[in-house]
């Protein structure tokens, strides 16, 4: 970063701290229409960053913004910048650095937070005999997809709680920060929940199995009436940014107390097992496996 006489100066982290990075970018008409809002653009573009630190435990300190624009309209920088920064100050990041050029919209932000040294979670640590679990809704985001494109009806404080999610996503930070040593591999939920959880299972070497009787459906459920739906965008919905993560079967109590004590909603929904890595299987309460429609987004999946 630069300092009042435009000089600039190393970032350093704290003693005893690391640093971790992550950058995540949006591409207009692949993550966003480029028709959104551009200050809830703003926010999101640098919220969705700012989940794959929490998704380490980090504590956001920094970011750098490098975007594209096919030209130059205030009316449409203006907010975007206000989204940003509303987004930076609600979680204590300064911006000190990017680039601007022309071209097609595309925004992507570099994050840098800090980890005391050899604490940052990965998604290789989980082990069998954790337990499997998810923060708060996940499906919110992608209901109020589904009903943007006709696919269901959303009303009232529901319609408004599902487009909170898809366009201001709220990153789990504090959550993050409070699973340090509790976790044993963490990611958010932003390919869908079957997918993210995949990767931790591939890293990891282990299967997992999601139990269908303790996924948190219901509030799904009841805003759509429609179960196909609701468990479709909980499962493969992605866009959440909510964590999902592992942790020792003996820790379920400490675990529930992180989440009474953030208000976040905790919801053990499976197991790590000893199996082919990277496998994982919805199972009923026989332990049977159960079909799943979509397995959640694919970057580069053939149209």
């Amino acid at each position: 970063p630069r300092d009042a006489t435009g000089a600039r100066h190393p970032i350093r982290p704290m003693p005893g701290m690391e640093l971790v990075v992550s950058t995540d970018r949006l591409v207009a008409n692949v993550h966003f229409l480029t028709d959104a809002d551009p200050a809830a653009l703003g926010w999101k573009a640098l919220a969705v960053n700012l989940s794959d630190l929490a998704a380490m435990g980090a504590e956001p300190r920094w970011a750098l913004l490098a975007i594209a624009l096919p030209e130059s309209k205030e009316r449409w920088i203006e907010p975007f910048a206000e989204g940003f920064f509303s987004c930076a100050g609600a979680f204590g990041v300064d911006l000190v650095g990017g680039d601007t050029t022309r071209g097609p919209l595309a925004i992507a932000p570099t994050v840098i937070g800090e980890v005391p040294i050899g604490s940052a979670i990965t998604r290789a640590g989980a082990k069998p005999g954790d337990d499997v679990w998810v923060s708060g809704t996940p499906g919110l985001a992608a209901l109020a997809l589904a009903a943007s494109r006709g696919e269901t009806n959303l009303a009232g404080a529901t319609r408004a709680r599902c487009h909170a999610a898809l366009e201001r996503p709220q990153p789990r930070v504090a959550l993050g920060l409070a699973l340090r040593g509790l976790a044993h591999a963490m990611i958010d939920v932003s390919d869908g929940l079957i997918a993210d959880l995949g990767h931790i299972a591939d890293r990891s070497e282990i299967a997992i199995e999601l139990a269908d009787d303790l996924l948190p459906m219901h509030i799904l459920e009841a805003a759509t009436g429609e179960p196909g739906l609701a468990r479709r965008c909980l499962l493969a919905g992605g866009d959440d940014y909510e964590l999902a993560f592992t942790s020792a079967a003996d820790q379920r109590e400490r675990v529930a107390t992180v989440g009474a004590r953030l208000d976040i909603a905790l919801t053990r929904i499976g197991q790590a097992r000893c199996g082919p890595a990277g496998e994982l299987r919805v199972v009923d309460r026989h332990g049977e496996s159960l079909p799943v429609a979509g397995r959640g987004y694919e970057h580069f999946a053939e149209e």
